[in-house]
């Protein structure tokens, strides 16, 4: 990994990045999230087939984090269409389709289609499909899975800017600038996304509240009927 990120201010569209990121090898992204700046490794290698590279790519977004490789990453995607290639889906379409793209991170029984490297300690994987366009555009080109995390140190606040982790940028290889997220003085800014365990029938799961709380229990109980499991976070 090179000593310094090239720097964007997200003015170069998502279709002329791919070549260039992964020109990088095994190099760590930043890239824009619409709640947090996220670090990002493209990960064609989360695909059977597409072996080389992938646990040396996972171990490098651990190492940067000091992060437990027992702790599972999320991965992005980019349509609700590809989500049933990577998991095991036991909700409606219209379900997926009311909280993604969206401030929530989906939790369900993986599929055979995901690198057994990625999260080895769980049979569940989370996924993102974030509400911006340069995300979503990006993961399409990319045609898999890009695993994703927080751009700060584990235990520490999440950043909402890219001056904010600025500790981290000699060890990136690309810093993508899509601008403050939110406002650095609320606290509701650094919640990121609601996540919510949709792995068993009928039932949901929220395992960290975020800032969609409200809005993804409604959805799941008023309108589907699901029932909350007595694990789940309120």
């Amino acid at each position: 990994m090179g000593t310094d990120p090239a720097t964007s201010r997200l003015r170069t569209p998502a279709a002329q990045l791919p070549q260039h990121l992964l020109a990088g090898g095994d190099g760590v992204q930043e890239l824009p999230l619409p709640l947090l700046h996220g670090v990002q490794q493209l990960l064609g290698a989360l695909i059977p087939g597409r072996l080389r590279g992938c646990s040396a790519a996972l171990g490098c977004v651990y190492r940067l984090k000091g992060r437990s490789e027992a702790k599972p990453l999320a991965v992005c995607l980019g349509r609700v269409a590809d989500v049933y290639r990577y998991c095991q889906v036991r909700v409606p379409k219209e379900l997926l389709e009311d909280l993604l793209p969206g401030p929530v991170t989906l939790v369900m029984q993986r599929s055979g289609e995901l690198n057994k490297d990625l999260n080895p300690f769980t049979p569940l994987v989370g996924i993102r499909i974030p509400n911006h366009a340069f995300m979503q555009d990006l993961a399409q080109m990319f045609g898999g899975p890009i695993a994703l995390t927080s751009a700060n140190l584990s235990s520490q606040a999440s950043s909402l800017s890219v001056e904010e982790f600025q500790d981290l940028w000699p060890h990136l290889s690309l810093v993508i600038d899509g601008g403050p997220i939110g406002d650095s003085h609320s606290p509701e800014c650094r919640l990121g996304s609601t996540v919510v365990d949709l792995s068993v029938p009928g039932k949901f799961t929220i395992i960290r509240p975020g800032c969609a709380l409200e809005n993804t229990t409604t959805i799941l109980q008023q309108k589907y009927g699901l029932l909350p499991s007595q694990g789940s976070c309120s």
